[in-house]
């Protein structure tokens, strides 16, 4: 009987995990073939090298964070202000996602192949925000703005540090959401 070979999609998630925990430079092979438990020599059987595995990394990356995101945004429904938040929260509300996808901004601030993948995914991220705010918005300048705003607090938000008074950060969070997605507070129907 022949031996199992470690799947494909294997090595590329202990490769997102590394990525996600140390950045670009903590995605070795000798490294992951410890963290699954294999020799080295099977990745060759996948990959030519290290860069193949780092783009199949941004692959897996850009699939499942656009278009599985998009895909059941899509599938589960709603009005567009649910669709907006529910696309915020598949991607930056998610243990697995929202650290890949911060590794990934660092890493394209070193690496113009990495910033030029990051301008397309941020792209289509901000298409969506456009479409779906501009069906309760009909100033263009002001769908651009809240688009902006919206994507600013999705990410900005894990990288600031300060408090809020008597508020908690999701407090804050949810009022800036509904300011941005044309909702009264709450107990201002």
């Amino acid at each position: 009987m022949g031996a199992i070979r470690t799947p494909r999609g294997r090595w590329v998630e202990e490769g997102l995990q590394a990525l996600a925990d140390g950045g670009p430079e903590a995605v070795r092979i000798e490294t992951l073939a410890k963290r699954i438990g294999v020799t080295k020599g099977g990745f060759y059987g996948y990959f030519a090298d290290r860069g193949a595995l780092l783009e199949a990394m941004l692959d897996a990356w850009e699939r499942e964070s656009v278009d599985e995101v998009l895909d059941r945004v899509e599938r589960e429904g709603g009005d567009p202000k649910t669709k907006i938040q529910r696309a915020g929260a598949l991607t930056f509300s998610n243990d697995r996602l929202l650290p890949i996808d911060l590794a990934i901004r660092d890493w394209a601030r070193r690496d113009e192949a990495v910033a030029e993948r990051l301008r397309r995914v941020d792209n289509g991220r901000m298409a969506l925000l456009r479409q779906m705010i501009g069906t309760f918005c009909s100033d263009a300048d002001e769908v651009e703005a809240r688009s902006l705003l919206a994507f600013c607090v999705a990410i900005g938000e894990n990288f600031l540090a300060a408090d809020h008074g008597e508020r908690t950060r999701a407090e804050v969070l949810a009022r800036a959401a509904d300011l941005l997605l044309n909702r009264p507070a709450p107990g201002r129907a």
